[in-house]
């Protein structure tokens, strides 16, 4: 699997964004995106190939309570994306970074926050303890990559966001509502797989 997973992120691809179900939302001329790196973990648990997510915490500023990937801005520390989401992750869910056999990465993904995140997908190679950031993270959880690998599980819900009906992308598992940015790039590997 890991093999098939290789090979298909070695394929190119067209980047993504919050505002690809929202083409009548105009972007603003000249803006300047911040580069973000993400996690995208893999790992065998229970005879199975799994992801690990986190839900991040409701005392957060921007994006409480959200499901999301280990990751964040590309920091001056930082040599690329591939390194801010390493150390992210090892800050969020204590992942040390000697672990994890970089297989590949997404298309990058521009947020309605300004970023441009680089999804970065990782095969974890050896157990760790998951030990989730206290004050950033809520909750870490697992969900079954053959979950988030098929279209069919898939919907596009709306809401109203500054007085416009704004669509996003779903793919829920569970207690877990995996929506927006994180679900798009989750839809982003599916797409790339067999069905």
């Amino acid at each position: 699997m890991i093999d098939m997973i290789r090979r298909a992120l070695a394929q190119p691809g067209r980047a993504s964004s919050d505002f690809d179900l929202n083409p009548d939302i105009q972007l603003p001329a000249g803006r300047k995106l911040r580069p973000a790196g993400v996690l995208v973990p893999l790992l065998w648990r229970e005879d199975e190939l799994q992801l690990i997510l986190t839900k991040r915490s409701s005392a957060l500023k921007h994006h409480p309570g959200q499901i999301a990937f280990p990751g964040g801005k590309v920091d001056p520390g930082d040599a690329d994306a591939t390194a801010a989401a390493l150390r992210e992750a090892q800050e969020e869910v204590g992942l040390p970074s000697d672990l994890v056999d970089i297989i590949g990465k997404l298309p990058s993904h521009e947020t309605v926050t300004g970023f441009s995140v680089t999804p970065i997908v990782g095969h974890i190679t050896r157990h760790f303890d998951i030990i989730a950031e206290v004050g950033e993270v809520e909750e870490v959880f697992l969900v079954p990559l053959k979950h988030v690998t098929k279209l069919a599980r898939y919907s596009q819900q709306g809401r109203y966001w500054q007085g416009h009906m704004r669509m996003y992308e779903t793919v829920p598992f569970g207690p877990y509502y995996i929506w927006g940015a994180t679900a798009r790039m989750l839809r982003g590997l599916a797409e790339r797989l067999p069905q």
